[in-house]
């Protein structure tokens, strides 16, 4: 192919991905970030600590969600996964390294409140059973001050 031809060519391409990006039938718009938000919860017993996640536990977030959480001194610790929009296979990964570092340390840990996607994405994993688990944050409180 001759060079101008060449170069005809690529400006066409350009022009193209020019027009494609000016379209109004398809407007571009940048993809949203992942975010993830840890809420401490309020509870009435010191060496408890319940943190509500809000947002997607997901590869982007795994990695703060891990730094985080493995720095976390609390005696027992109960996740509030009812805010959570999506849990993919890195945020169960990231769930189960919290588990077994917190277990190594002998501090308690448990799960609470997993919507219907996490709830299946951990059935499905086998995790239900090695990681406890709870309907809600109240029960999960109370099994975590029994074992206390």
């Amino acid at each position: 192919m001759p060079i101008n031809a060449a170069r005809r060519d690529c400006y066409r391409l350009l022009q193209n991905v020019h027009n494609l990006r000016n379209a109004t039938r398809y407007p571009f718009a940048p993809m949203q970030t992942a975010k993830l938000d840890l809420i401490s919860q309020p509870t009435s017993d010191a060496g408890l600590k319940v943190v509500r996640l809000e947002g997607k536990l997901a590869l982007e977030t795994v990695h703060t969600f891990v730094q985080t959480m493995r720095a976390d001194a609390a005696p027992r610790l109960v996740l509030d996964m009812g805010g959570v929009s999506f849990l993919d296979s890195a945020g169960v990964g990231a769930l189960v390294q919290i588990f077994v570092h917190r277990r190594a340390k002998n501090q308690g840990f448990a799960l609470a409140a997993l919507t219907q996607q996490g709830d299946a994405v951990m059935t499905v994993a086998g995790l239900k059973k090695m990681l406890p688990t709870y309907d809600s944050v109240d029960a999960a409180q109370q099994a975590s001050a029994a074992s206390a």
